[in-house]
Parts: C-alpha cells; structure tokens; sequence
C-alpha cells in the first residue's frame, strides 16, 4: 500500500552529450514522479537532474536537491550549481563522492537516465543498498550500458532492475515495486492520524 509520497531520485549526467540528447526525457521523468504525488530528489545540480527538477515543478511537485556544498554561498559561488527549481537544499558539506552516497540513502528509489561515471557510483551505491533502480533505456551514456555491466560481472540482486524505455511507464513500474516493497508495512503514524480525527477521543484542556 501507498503509506505516503516516495523519495525518488534522478541520477544522470551534469554535463556531456546526453543532457542534450535526453533533457526533454529528464524532465518527463521528473514532472510524472510529480504528477503521482511524490518527492523528487536530485544532486542539486545542472544537466539532466537540473532538467528532471524543471519538470517536477512545472508539474506542481516537490523538489530536494543534496548539495556538496557546505552552504548557499559555498554551493553558488564555487560549485556554482542552481538553486531554482529546487524547493530545498540539503548542504552536505561531503563533496561530490560523499553527496552522491547521502543523495541515494536518502531516497527509496533512483532512476538513471542518461550518465557519466557519477551516475555509475549512484547506481553501485543503490543497488548495493538495496533500492528500486530504474533505468530509463534509449536515454544514452550509462542508462544504455547498464543491461552489458550487469550480464558482465556478479551484480546481487540485478533481476530486479528496472527497465524501460517510456519515462512516465518507467515511474509507473518504479512506484509499484515500492507499493510491492511496502505492502506488509503498518506505519503507526497512520493509526495516529486515525485517532485524531476520532469524535470519541478525549482532548486535555
């Protein structure tokens, strides 16, 4: 069951040919994770996730971005990344290797589209942390190399990968393995919430 908005973050590159090739995919990606209701979180930076950030807010959704930075300032002037189209800013202060590791724990899935070697550490750091990946195919860069590394070498759970080449299918099928993931899961804020609104509850004061 549905408990809440998921996290998900979009991992792709910040710079190279496939911002250009798939920026109109990143931005699909990021306004149908905002059309379903839930959170998109990226590196807080340019290119691709830049462009997955644009679409979740012309979609009316929320918008978290992680930072290497140790503040705006820091983030602006010498990281120089963007702050609009992010709602919030997470200033890790861990660099770039440290963000991407703080980035991924954060979110319950990733989904890579196009990529560069960065993208390569968020995808080893989700699949070895257990998370949904999704990989949007057709996008370029490491999103295409993903179906040859993981037939080369012993990747623990790789069957189940996600695969698509329909970025808003792909969020689908994202979304309903976290349903699958959560279906046994009773949160107790839920029967809480519950309590609340109950008529019969009694109120001090």
């Amino acid at each position: 069951m549905k408990i809440r908005p998921y996290q998900i973050c979009v991992s792709g590159a910040a710079a190279g040919d496939t911002v250009k090739s798939s920026a109109k995919l990143a931005y699909m990606l990021g306004r149908e994770i905002a059309k379903q209701g839930h959170v998109l979180l990226t590196g807080a930076t340019i290119g691709l996730p830049y462009h997955a950030a644009l679409g979740a807010k012309a979609a009316g959704g929320l918008s978290v971005g992680f930072s290497p930075a140790s503040s705006y300032r820091e983030h602006v002037k010498i990281y120089k990344l963007p702050t609009d189209a992010i709602d919030f800013i997470n200033y890790t202060g861990m660099h770039y290797v440290g963000r991407d590791n703080h980035l991924v724990h954060s979110s319950e899935a990733i989904i890579t589209v196009g990529g560069r070697i960065g993208s390569l550490h968020e995808f080893a750091t989700a699949i070895v942390g257990h998370k949904v990946c999704g990989v949007l195919l057709g996008s370029g860069g490491f999103a295409d190399f993903v179906p040859l590394l993981v037939d080369r070498i012993v990747v623990p759970g790789k069957e189940r990968i996600i695969y698509d080449n329909q970025p808003a299918r792909l969020v689908q099928r994202v979304v309903d393995a976290l349903d699958e993931r959560y279906s046994d899961f009773d949160d107790p804020s839920d029967r809480m919430r519950n309590y609340a609104k109950s008529p019969d509850t009694d109120r001090e004061g």
